[in-house]
């Protein structure tokens, strides 16, 4: 049987997004909406959203239970929530460390971890994780951000390698400095500082983010991205 014999049509997929209710998670929810696709936001905030804590393992069973129970089945997890604090290490608590690496990293794995088996056994599924060029470059003040988004470009690689036989392909997205309400919290001085460091001379928009996640989830087109981290980042990281 050919990889693309067991796969959804595509359009009216089944689609999970974490973080979906604000940022480069709502854009992508809307990109994939506008595609045809069927889309369940997981939020801690949002109307419309199944209500979520990425960081808590209860939360997020119960939530993506809520999810097959709107969608019926999950082809594709975009797992987009995140939290952004400033701090240098120096000064930094180790409150705001955990309560970085518990959302932005471990509710990646958690989420991941709901949907694997699911996706092995329809032999097709595709998960999308949002990290950062910060994870490869790392930043002044964000050495906690850094390396939870590091983590995730490492989680997406081992479980690429774990389930790419069942048609299931994981991928990474690292956008650069990006006009969202999570980077609304970091200092001028910091936005200042980098859009200076940017080719393009400017922080990029959610729209010009989400067209990336309809490629890593499209067929053919996202068929042989296996552990890649794709980044539209201005130009702040050329690997």
């Amino acid at each position: 049987m050919n990889n693309t014999d067991s796969a959804p049509s595509t359009s009216g997929r089944a689609v999970v997004v974490t973080g979906g209710a604000s940022g480069i998670g709502k854009a992508i929810a809307e990109a994939f909406t506008a595609n045809g696709d069927r889309v369940a936001v997981l939020d801690r905030f949002g109307v419309d959203s199944i209500a979520v804590d990425v960081s808590d393992e209860a939360s997020v069973k119960a939530a993506f239970a809520a999810a097959r129970m709107q969608l019926g089945r999950i082809d594709i997890l975009v797992n987009s929530a995140g939290l952004l604090t400033e701090s240098r290490l120096e000064d930094m608590t180790l409150a705001m460390w955990n309560e970085t690496i518990s959302v932005d990293l471990t509710g990646v794995f958690l989420c991941c971890r709901e949907v694997v088996a699911e996706m092995r056994q329809q032999k097709w599924g595709r998960i999308i994780n949002i990290a950062s060029q910060l994870a490869i470059k790392g930043g002044t003040g964000l050495s906690h951000y850094s390396a939870a988004k590091a983590g995730v470009v490492g989680l997406t690689k081992a479980l690429a390698l774990e389930t790419a036989g069942d048609n299931v392909l994981v991928n990474s997205i690292a956008p650069g400095p990006i006009e969202t309400p999570l980077v609304d919290g970091i200092s001028e001085d910091w936005k200042a500082a980098k859009r200076k460091e940017l080719p393009l001379g400017r922080f990029g928009t959610t729209a010009e983010v989400a067209p990336t996640a309809l490629l890593l989830a499209s067929d053919p087109g996202g068929n042989l991205f296996v552990g890649q981290t794709l980044g539209p980042n201005s130009g702040d990281v050329m690997p």
